[in-house]
């Protein structure tokens, strides 16, 4: 199964937009949202279009499409008006024999991961910086920032299959990869 992984859209109707076309063309079978999906938060600036009602539309086309994690920005308000859950701590994935644990990352993080084995990945956005690090038994992964990147990064998301992962802006330049 093909991924696409997005976090921190933050309200933009502009790259959420961008982001539906890239999984269009990407071909991919579905979409892992790590949160933040219509709040711009009290620390961001206001992103691109920001159009919280177009977001909601956009994204209920694909509720069929959407796993999704909650973040520290979304709300059970947020909940309310999009189709499909938002408001799971967490996620578990398997990909090139890999557990795969996805969060936001404001509770689970880097800095404070979960219980995890040799060879898992912990996937979390929160930070806006697109990462991967590999601390011997476990690997981080950020697919940075949909809407508000930061750190000199780039508007972006990853692709995940059997094969690995890969990091692309949106326009689909491919900027990091990792190979299982």
């Amino acid at each position: 199964m093909k991924w696409m992984i997005a976090s921190d859209i933050h309200g933009s109707a502009y790259y959420c937009r961008k982001l539906l076309e890239r999984f269009d063309s990407e071909g991919a079978d579905r979409m892992l949202l790590l949160g933040d999906l219509l709040y711009h938060g009290p620390r961001n600036e206001l992103p691109e279009e920001y159009e919280t009602k177009s977001v909601t539309a956009q994204l209920n086309e694909r509720k069929h499409l959407i796993c999704a994690v909650r973040g520290n920005c979304d709300a059970e308000v947020d909940q309310m008006v999009l189709e499909f859950p938002i408001m799971a701590e967490y996620c578990l994935l398997c990909a090139g024999g890999h557990m795969i644990y996805a969060t936001h990352g404001h509770i689970f993080s880097e800095d404070n991961p979960p219980l995890l084995q040799k060879g898992d990945i912990l996937l979390y956005g929160h930070t806006h910086v697109p990462k991967c690090t590999d601390h011997g038994n476990y690997i981080c992964m950020n697919p940075g920032s949909v809407s508000l990147p930061k750190g000199g990064s780039w508007h972006g998301y990853m692709m995940i299959d059997d094969a690995g992962c890969v990091w692309k802006d949106l326009d689909g330049n491919v900027k990091m990869e990792y190979r299982f």
